[in-house]
């Protein structure tokens, strides 16, 4: 089945069958206290503001048998795959990747800041990516995942919207993929910071990608 979804530059058209529903990075360590986001000194409340929306999201692509995949950025135990200058970075800030925090080590996978949020936990039959990276494709398993599957097309949520987000769509757009980003289903923890990613991805004829709303996702009909 096809439809299309009305958005900026122009209408968003897809087909189930190839599209992918994108989560990325709605994990503890970005969306809940004590997490390596908020120890950034940010504040994760536009984060938490939109778990229900993608809640929404999650729901009406599973209703209509879209790929789920959601994604987790953080690092191995010994942090062999974290470079030295992101470490050195996070450390300054004092939220050094690897460090004890109220969740477990930081940014570290298998730790409790790692998992994705209660609210949006992956099904049976969903994906999960492990990305060390901004962007998921970086280092991961992803782009052969879409290819094995036959994606074409990709529903983007998650956070951080000028960071991870827009890594991701940028990457998605490099590899020939079509990117439809939510707005209201991404968050930024500086509004100015969401505002602007949004702009630059649908500008110029829709350079990196669509921007739309959830509400026009889900009042989408299919032929």
């Amino acid at each position: 089945m096809s439809s299309f979804v009305s958005a900026q530059p122009f209408d968003f058209s897809f087909d189930l069958s190839s599209t992918a529903l994108l989560v990325i990075d709605m994990q503890n360590d970005f969306c809940t206290a004590g997490g390596f986001g908020e120890k950034l000194g940010n504040d994760i409340s536009p984060a938490r503001a939109i778990i229900p929306t993608i809640q929404n999201v999650l729901q009406h692509c599973r209703r209509l048998g879209i790929t789920v995949i959601h994604t987790r950025e953080g690092h191995l135990p010994d942090l062999s795959d974290c470079p030295a200058s992101k470490l050195q970075r996070s450390q300054r800030q004092g939220a050094g990747i690897g460090d004890l925090g109220p969740m477990g080590r930081i940014l570290t996978r298998g730790e409790l800041g790692h998992a994705i949020v209660d609210e949006l936990q992956p099904i049976s039959g969903e994906y999960v990516i492990d990305k060390p990276g901004k962007g998921a494709f970086y280092d991961t398993e992803l782009q052969t995942l879409l290819t094995q599957l036959g994606i074409r097309s990709l529903i983007v949520t998650g956070v951080t919207t000028h960071v991870c987000v827009h890594t991701t769509v940028r990457e998605a757009n490099d590899r020939g993929y079509e990117c439809l980003v939510l707005e209201d289903a991404t968050a930024a923890f500086d509004i100015r910071d969401h505002e602007a990613a949004i702009r630059m991805i649908h500008q110029q004829g829709a350079i990196f990608g669509w921007v739309s709303t959830v509400e026009q996702l889900l009042s989408a009909k299919f032929e």
